[in-house]
């Protein structure tokens, strides 16, 4: 395997902003929360890392997590459950509208 060299600026904000879009597709609001700020301490660990060898091994890592992190997300939209109350807004006024479907 050839030695790659260290990823550009652009290259690792393009894979964050990538997969922030990734994490915010998600139909379930645990999973969505849970994968943006996953996403964003992934991040800020490259950000705060001075050694290249390992911001390339951190960003290389996060390349895979993205492609796990897209087809997760296909199949959590395929199969979509009830929105939260959380998720629902003006809840208070209208209760019957928790009642629906995300993925609908």
């Amino acid at each position: 395997m050839a030695a790659m060299g260290t990823p550009s600026r652009q290259a690792i904000l393009t894979l964050y902003h990538n997969m922030l879009r990734t994490s915010h597709s998600f139909s379930s609001y645990n999973f969505r929360e849970y994968f943006v700020q996953r996403t964003k301490d992934t991040f800020r660990k490259i950000q705060n890392e001075s050694d290249p060898e390992k911001v390339r091994s951190l960003y290389s890592e996060a390349v895979k997590d993205n492609t796990v992190l897209r087809r997760s997300a296909i199949v959590n939209q395929l199969y979509g459950g009830w929105k939260l109350a959380v998720e629902v807004k003006d809840a208070e006024k209208d209760p019957d509208v928790i009642k629906e479907r995300s993925d609908s």
